[in-house]
């Protein structure tokens, strides 16, 4: 049962012991400031609870500022290559620039560690994979 570990009006973050999964759910156009007081929560979240899956819902996110994007890959990708994901499901926003600014941001980052990231237009698809096992871990 997902536990919710931080809400306001443009980000919802839960957790799901169970599962192992962490999930963010956008909503509209963010200011700077709130884009990164989200992010650091969802890294937040990830660092104290470790969770291996991690689903990114964009579907109703705007378009990301190309400063925000910066930061994103400087401060945040590096700490999420390092971290206990290896499932990272995004769900492809419905605004086009949207769209565009993430597939920077994935396309910018050299290393994503132990982490496979995929895009999806429908949620299913994306929790179907998210849940399949994580054969590396199984067999260390």
């Amino acid at each position: 049962m997902p536990i919710t570990y931080f809400q306001n009006h443009v980000v919802t973050i839960t957790y799901d012991e169970n599962l192992q999964l962490g999930a963010a759910v956008w909503n509209g156009f963010l200011s700077s400031t709130e884009f990164k007081e989200a992010s650091e929560t969802c890294l937040r979240l990830i660092e104290d609870h470790k969770p291996l899956r991690w689903l990114g819902d964009n579907r109703r996110l705007r378009v990301i500022r190309q400063a925000d994007q910066d930061w994103f890959a400087e401060h945040i990708t590096p700490r999420l290559a390092a971290s206990s994901l290896r499932r990272n499901a995004i769900l492809l926003s419905e605004d086009l620039f949207n769209r565009m600014a993430v597939d920077q941001i994935v396309k910018r980052a050299t290393s994503l560690g132990n982490m496979e990231v995929m895009e999806f237009d429908k949620r299913e698809e994306a929790m179907a994979w998210l849940l399949e096992p994580i054969h590396s871990l199984e067999q260390g």
